[in-house]
């Protein structure tokens, strides 16, 4: 929901990392991989009850994802082979966090870890599924023109996933809650995505089948 707001306030605080890293010849895709492998260090943070530190981590993830796609676009090398590489990094480091706090404390807050857990495969599949559909008929994302892949919204975006993840580790104590009240949001999300997914591709079979129709005739 928040992404595409959030979005043209952080790319230009980004800009002088940008030259940076391409001056001294890092790719985007080294970018990707050192992020995924920084925010993956917050699972023995958070398992360790070390919240600060677990804290850093999520956050120095989050910056090196915005990176990598703008250090992409800078150095004009944007690829599919990358976008598939950042997307499935970043749903493992979404996962690994309710991971962590499932096994940092099993008897409070493994169910609501698994709760979070099983709302994002919902919001994950569904918003791959769509990207997939939406490359075969060629559908317009024009506030995420950038990206390689068609970027479908909902009320649960990275945006909001980060804002919680910072919360558990501000407020671990209130885990439960929090994991709970994003799972509904991202119950949300899902029913909107299958539901919206659903009629806007089956809108746009119905128009290429007429069209095929009529040139038939």
């Amino acid at each position: 929901m928040l992404d595409a707001k959030v979005t043209p306030f952080i790319k230009p605080l980004l800009k002088p990392l940008i030259t940076t890293l391409d001056a001294k010849g890092i790719s985007p895709n080294q970018v990707t991989v050192a992020g995924f492998v920084l925010g993956l260090l917050a699972v023995p943070f958070i398992i360790l009850n070390w919240w600060g530190a677990a804290l850093s981590c999520i956050i120095l993830n989050r910056v090196f994802d915005g990176v990598d796609g703008e250090l992409a676009r800078f150095q004009q090398s944007s690829s599919s082979a990358g976008g598939f590489l950042d997307i499935c990094l970043d749903f493992l480091f979404y996962a690994s966090i309710p991971l962590a706090f499932g096994i940092a404390d099993p008897t409070n807050w493994g169910i609501p870890a698994m709760v979070l857990l099983a709302t994002f495969i919902g919001t994950g599949s569904s918003f791959l599924a769509f990207a997939i559909a939406a490359e075969k008929f060629h559908i317009d994302r024009p506030q995420f023109s950038n990206k390689s892949f068609y970027y479908m919204q909902g009320l649960t975006e990275g945006t909001e996933t980060i804002v919680v993840f910072l919360a558990f580790c501000v407020w671990p104590e209130h885990f439960a809650v929090l994991a709970y009240i994003f799972a509904a949001a991202c119950a949300v999300t899902v029913v909107t995505r299958i539901a919206g997914g659903f009629s806007t591709l089956n809108k746009v079979e119905v128009a290429q089948s007429q069209r095929s129709s009529i040139d038939n005739v």
